[in-house]
């Protein structure tokens, strides 16, 4: 749990006091309204999801609230695909929310009743809510964030140590606790049972001797040779919890980077596990997802046909897979993020709220740039002396 104190409605954190123009970083991190509350039995204010405690907390009186104490939550189950593409999910198993399209990055911004505007948590553009709703599929299930905001500033420092090039403000920018904010972030699981037929070719190495004369001399090489050999056979795979992003408002380079993720842990969704964080809803479509699905589907039974065909090499010609019984299900999952400005230019970290990975962009410092490359001037006039002198 982190010891940064809330700041009041509206409030802009401090900056710090930058020693240069070049390591000068703008805080950007989203300051927006908590989008899942959840009154304090003894004092009325606000609570929220510490994950480190795994308990709802007040932070104004201190009370705490196991999860337990929590209303069951339906079990984690999976849904038809094919029902869902034609609309005939049972109601049970819709929503309808207040959201927004960032018009920055396109992120689905969730609103509650009381609030008309609010900052998108993914690049800190004033977002202002519609006067309609958005019909969406429920989630079924939440991975609970694992790490708080302290543990996960702790991991964004270990990572930036590593960052040479990076301008100072940017570190300080890091050091003084500047504010994360914890966002579940929409993904796809889809099951599927798959069979596939096969042709293709199966290449056994052997090897020949040749005599080459070459200047006059005469000499036995060693030539490697495959002989090729037609085969064709089926494979069968059940795939289970393929797992794809259902949001655009991150690059997918950092969102695969957060990898992986440990679904185990998953809970039956409760918007309990959501207060104090923000849910960002999913711009990916079901079947969209799907196509990426199948992506990943397929290369996996491209290794299994490579596996079955054996040999020393192998090729496929042909390959046709049925897919049946095809199941998905709507989940949420954590991740930490900052967002700051420098130069003008808006960059992002993000941190696995399960097991503190961290992936991001950043500037360059044109000081630290030029400094290493005057260095390594110097380091190779030196040497250029050194050699010179010697010969």
């Amino acid at each position: 749990m982190s010891d940064i104190p809330p700041l009041p409605p509206g409030a802009t954190p401090p900056r710090g006091p930058w020693e240069d123009e070049d390591d000068a970083v703008e805080t950007d991190a989203p300051q927006g309204n908590e989008e899942h509350r959840f009154p304090c039995d003894q004092c009325g204010s606000d609570m929220r999801f510490a994950p480190a405690e795994g308990k709802l907390i007040c932070d104004h009186c201190g009370n705490t609230r196991a999860m337990d104490m929590v209303e069951d939550a339906p079990a984690i189950r999976e849904l038809d695909y094919h029902a869902a593409l034609g609309a005939q999910l049972p109601e049970a198993e819709m929503e309808e929310i207040r959201v927004s399209s960032c018009p920055n990055c396109g992120a689905q911004v969730e609103f509650n009743e009381a609030d008309h505007a609010t900052e998108c948590p993914f690049c800190a553009t004033p977002v202002v809510a519609d006067t309609g709703t958005h019909r969406h599929i429920k989630p079924k299930g939440v991975l609970p964030f694992q790490l708080d905001e302290r543990s996960a500033h702790d991991a964004m420092n270990e990572w930036l140590g590593k960052l040479w090039f990076a301008p100072n403000g940017l570190q300080e920018y890091s050091r003084k606790g500047r504010k994360l904010d914890g966002i579940y972030v929409p993904y796809w699981t889809y099951d599927a049972e798959t069979r596939s037929r096969y042709e293709g070719q199966r290449g056994t190495v052997y090897y020949v001797n040749r005599t080459v004369t070459r200047n006059g001399q005469t000499r036995t090489v060693r030539e490697q040779r495959i002989r090729w050999t037609n085969v064709r056979g089926r494979v069968q795979r059940f795939f289970d919890d393929v797992l794809v992003l259902g949001s655009r408002s991150l690059p997918k380079s950092y969102t695969d980077g957060l990898a992986p993720w440990n679904l185990t842990m998953l809970e039956p969704y409760t918007p309990h596990f959501l207060a104090g964080f923000r849910a960002e809803g999913y711009t990916v479509q079901l079947e969209e997802g799907f196509d990426e699905a199948r992506e990943i589907m397929d290369a996996q039974i491209r290794r299994d046909i490579k596996f079955d065909i054996g040999g020393d090499r192998q090729r496929i010609s042909q390959v046709a897979t049925d897919v049946s019984d095809v199941t998905f299900k709507h989940i949420l999952l954590p991740v930490w993020m900052a967002a700051y400005k420098y130069r003008g230019k808006s960059y992002r970290f993000v941190v696995n709220g399960q097991t503190g990975r961290v992936q991001g962009e950043r500037p360059y410092s044109a000081i630290k740039i030029a400094l290493a490359v005057i260095a390594g001037l110097i380091v190779a006039a030196g040497v250029g002396y050194l050699v010179a002198m010697n010969q």
